[in-house]
This record gives C-alpha cells, structure tokens and sequence, in this order.
C-alpha cells in the first residue's frame, strides 16, 4: 500500500535534513509523525522515525548542558524598556503574537515547530518600546541549553496557551518544564514573591491566544477558573488584535519600571525619549543615570508630575513617579 504523503511531511522532512541540533531534528521528525497518514502503507516508515527520535533524544540526554558563545540567543541583545519571552507548547500561536505586536516576522503556519530559533521584535507602547522574542515550542523530553539560558535572563515570559486546544493541560505541561528546568521560581506559583529579589527570574504571565469572538470570553473565564494557578493571566487575539493594546499595558505594569524625563533650564522636555527606571527610584539613580559624574555634583531638582507641584523642588532622595519631567540642577 502506498504511503500517500501530504506535501507538509516532505518540508518537514526537508527541515529535517537541515536540522544541526538534536532539538530541531526531534522537532521535525515529531511533526512528520503528525503529519503522516496512519494506515499499514505508513507502518514501516512510522516505525523507523519513532527509532530515530528514541535515539536522537539519548543522544541529547548525554550532551554537556552548557550554552556556547555561538548559540542563537547570545547575539539577541536587550532593548528598550525591557525583554518578555513568549514560550509555551507547539501551534499555541506564539510567532503570530509577535508578528502582530511588533516588527518582527516569524515564519507562521498551521502545523507545529515552524520556529526554530529566537526571533526578537520591539513591541511599541506609547512613547517606548519593549522587545518580545518569539522561541522554539517547549519540549517535554529535551531543550536547547541557550532556549533555557535566554528564558531565565529575560524579565517576563509570557507562557501562551491557546483556548480552543485544552489550555489546562497546555498551562501544565508548559508548567512542569519551566519548573524541571528551573526558569521560572516556584514562589510565583505559591502567589508569593521571590525570597531573594537578587537572584530574581523572570516573572511568568499567562497569555490566553485566540480568544477571537465574545464566545471565546466565556471560554476565558472558564479557563481562569477551573485552573488555580496564581499568575497573571490576559486573553488576547493575535488573529483579530483583540485586547493587544491591554496586553501591551500588562506588560508594561509587569517590567516594574518608570518613565522619567529630563529637562533643561528653560526649555522644554522631550517627551519622546525617556528615561527607563525601576519603580521607586531616586532622583539621585535618575541623576546617575544621565551621567556618572552628576551623583557627586548633584545639588537638588525640580519636579512636574503628578504627585508634585510643578516646579518643586526636591531633595536627592525623593522616589520618582512614571511621567515626572526633572530639571537637574548640579
């Protein structure tokens, strides 16, 4: 009996060939098995792939988890205000999120593991901008060392599930390799915060895709209540932008920073390059922040914000708000 192959297997088949890490050859020779029609014409060949993936992740099992100098996530450089990683399982929908967020262009397809290396875009949110990389699919028997080194040094991760695919299940299989691996710190799951805010990890959200009509709300809520995972949750349409612009605010509110402006004596700020600091900031890390050498000449500021009268002035150790305009005065 012929095998009748879709032309799907023969690209993946493709990528197969090209493949030059473990991963990625699990990864296509996963997605030809999917894709391949089950009949006895097929029983052969499905055999002979499920040998290749059993000896292809022994292989992976043994290699020296260490991240090389030349691994795709070491030329991925932080920009902007700061960095979320979207991670989760296969066809969630991840690359399209970026594409419809940013100015990145992931490859995006109906069938899995179309990414096979990080892809970063900047996300713009009023007057900044935040860099979201899209990833390969989790994998629940081998990662690449550099995915989960790029993971744990990113601010947020973004674990996507898609509504109309067992979410649950999604969120905990996505879960439980995130905590095998140690990217994400289990206090977060608990509802607590870090014990050790140096040592901190990126902080998990979890990112609801194809939410694409109000019956998908229903979906949602749902979702939110039958899984009791104390994490950030946001529901969003990469399809149709629904709730994109609330989920670049979430975003945003999750970095923990602030925008603060410096101004000139008598003349105007510009209001389209801020500063990005961490919440509760000094004048005096503001002051640091423009130039090392204004910490130790420092005198006092004037404010205009929101909490403040215009012009007033403060001290070194006054905290800074999102949106305060500073005229140094050194």
């Amino acid at each position: 009996m012929p095998a009748n192959l879709p032309p799907h297997y023969f690209e993946a088949e493709q990528r197969y060939r090209e493949a030059k890490t473990p991963a990625e050859k699990i990864a296509a020779l996963e997605e030809m098995l999917t894709i391949m029609p089950k009949h006895k014409g097929t029983d052969k060949l499905r055999a002979s792939l499920r040998q290749k993936i059993s000896k292809l992740k022994n292989q992976a099992q043994k290699k020296k988890a260490t991240t090389s100098k030349r691994d795709p996530a070491s030329a991925i450089e932080k920009e902007g205000a700061g960095r979320l990683v979207i991670t989760g399982m296969p066809n969630v929908g991840k690359s399209s999120l970026v594409r419809a967020v940013t100015n990145a262009t992931p490859e995006v397809a109906d069938f899995p593991h179309t990414t096979w290396k990080p892809v970063p875009g900047m996300m713009p949110f009023e007057n900044i901008q935040i860099q979201v990389v899209d990833t390969p699919p989790l994998n629940p028997d081998y990662n690449e060392p550099w995915l989960i080194e790029l993971m744990k040094r990113s601010d947020l991760l973004g674990i996507m599930v898609d509504l109309h695919a067992d979410p649950i299940q999604q969120l905990e299989m996505s879960l439980d390799i995130l905590i095998k691996y140690k990217v994400i710190d289990p206090a977060y799951l608990e509802g607590r915060k870090p014990e050790d805010e140096r040592k901190r990890k990126p902080i998990p959200i979890i990112i609801a895709n194809k939410n694409d009509n109000q019956e998908d709300d229903e979906i949602f809520e749902i979702f939110c209540e039958l899984t009791d995972v104390p994490l950030p949750k946001v529901n969003i349409s990469s399809k149709t932008g629904y709730n994109l612009n609330a989920f670049s605010r979430t975003i945003f509110d999750l970095l923990g920073v602030i925008r603060v402006y410096s101004k000139a004596p008598g003349k105007e700020p510009d209001l389209n390059a801020p500063f990005i600091l961490p919440k509760n900031s000094t004048l005096l890390d503001f002051a640091g922040k423009i130039h090392k050498d204004f910490v130790k000449k420092l005198k006092y500021a004037k404010i205009w914000g929101k909490k403040v009268f215009d012009g007033q002035m403060v001290q070194r150790s006054h905290v800074l708000e999102d949106g305060d305009i500073v005229e140094i005065h050194i």
